[in-house]
């Protein structure tokens, strides 16, 4: 019988986590499983990921939660302190697109929220 060698799906590259040998990165794959899309859905998503690859990132994601939720943190956290151009270029549009933001955040949450209710 012949032995079966473990896969990886998920690599660190560039200061980032990345799904093998392509240009996603697990951001994104973290980002659509938690709202709650299929692993067929994200395929459709992302069509150069076979649903192979979307289970092993997923799985990768769910046995280290705890870090990659904290690495993911990080990123949106530096993101936000990076100088933003359309703050002083365009203050109106600027705090419109940012209301926008807060309000498709707050609609997650209530989704996540609901989901969560007994049936």
């Amino acid at each position: 019988m012949p032995v079966v060698i473990a896969k990886s799906y998920v690599e660190y590259r560039n200061d980032a986590y990345w799904v093998k040998e392509t240009r996603i990165c697990l951001d994104s794959v973290v980002y659509v499983f938690r709202s709650r899309l299929s692993p067929e859905s994200i395929v459709q998503s992302f069509p150069l990921l076979t649903l192979e690859q979307v289970y092993g990132a997923i799985a990768f994601y769910l046995a280290n939660q705890a870090e990659i939720d904290a690495y993911l943190t990080a990123e949106e956290a530096a993101f936000n302190a990076m100088p933003q151009p359309l703050q002083t270029a365009d203050p109106a549009l600027h705090n419109k697109l940012m209301a926008a933001k807060a309000a498709r955040q707050q609609a997650e949450e209530w989704v996540n929220c609901i989901a969560k209710l007994p049936l």
